[in-house]
């Protein structure tokens, strides 16, 4: 596995998002504790040493998981997991709050739960807009004086929060939804990152599952399912969006990989400072997702790749739009 580097920090070129083993996504049957932990030992097995997770995932299950996976191999994994969507003062899960006080409250319970002394990347997992972000990051700060964080991000950031952050405290990482169907980074995000040395990670590098080509239709996505609500997920948006499936499908078919491979190929060949977090809980999805490591486009397939035009709709619901920084 290649090496992809988020600001002084050295992570490897594909990782594992470790979201769904708290739930989220239904369509690949339910939980299984002992099949997660199975997915993330077999993923440090093929050279994956970049696991995420968020307190806000289950809330604390997806830590607790990794926690207990990472035991005895601490020191060859890099754990990165996320503040500021739980409420650690009474506002429960989904409350947006990165004052000081939440921070050194999270941080507390996310190393216990990942059964850690440090935090080796620590992202603000939405910008709260009651804090300035300034404040949040000097408690990061702090943090990393202490020891208990090494490196810190952000994540849905704006190029305006970020630079102001970034003018705190280094900032290592920068997390969003980027894939061939959600282009929007490429305009401004990525630029600003590699003005200021700033490593990029993909959220949902694979289109929430869609450029998978395992789903067909919105018939295939069970009720209690998160994308069941999402605007690309369905009616006409959904047919519409086959469409890059079909392109993907074609390369991969030449390629000799699948149509995982080929969006998660594309992605790396974007720049070395682009490391995808694709998540999964199955063992036969991690092996498939780190051999696109291998995986190499010729320059005809990303061109043709690069021509696709984006995915149909918004990428979230209005509600999770809102608490985007923009």
């Amino acid at each position: 596995m290649r090496n992809a580097h988020l600001g002084a920090l050295e992570v490897s070129r594909i990782g594992l998002g470790a979201m769904t083993m708290a739930g989220t996504y239904t369509s690949g049957g339910g939980l299984d504790d002992t099949e997660s932990i199975a997915t993330i030992h077999r993923a440090l097995d093929l050279g994956v040493t970049h696991i995420d997770t968020a307190e806000v995932y289950g809330p604390y299950h997806s830590e607790e998981l990794v926690g207990t996976a990472i035991a005895g191999r601490r020191d060859s994994v890099v754990v990165a997991t996320k503040f500021g969507l739980v409420s650690h003062s009474g506002g429960g899960p989904g409350t947006i709050d990165s004052s000081p006080a939440n921070v050194r409250a999270a941080v507390e319970g996310s190393l216990r739960r990942l059964g850690t002394d440090r935090i080796d990347l620590y992202y603000q997992h939405r910008v709260d807009p009651s804090t300035p972000i300034e404040d949040t990051v000097g408690v990061l700060a702090e943090l990393v004086a202490e020891g208990k964080v090494l490196h810190i991000g952000l994540s849905e950031a704006s190029p305006a929060t970020i630079r102001r952050a970034h003018a705190v405290h280094p900032v290592a990482a920068l997390q969003t939804e980027y894939s061939l169907w959600a282009r929007d980074p490429e305009a401004e995000l990525l630029p600003t990152l590699r003005e200021l040395g700033i490593g990029f990670v993909p959220y949902s590098p694979l289109g929430h599952g869609f450029l998978t080509g395992q789903l067909t239709s919105p018939a295939d996505i069970p009720d209690d399912d998160w994308r069941k609500t999402n605007p690309r997920f369905v009616g006409e948006a959904f047919e519409a969006n086959l469409r890059l499936v079909e392109e993907v499908r074609t390369v991969g078919d030449e390629a000799g990989a699948t149509p995982a491979q080929v969006a998660l190929a594309w992605l790396l060949a974007q720049g070395e400072d682009v490391a995808p977090i694709p998540g999964t809980r199955r063992v036969a999805r991690v092996e498939e997702n780190t051999a696109a490591d291998a995986v190499v486009l010729t320059a005809d397939q990303l061109a043709r790749l690069d021509a696709l035009t984006p995915a149909t709709g918004e990428r979230h619901d209005e509600a999770n739009m809102a608490s985007i920084d923009r």
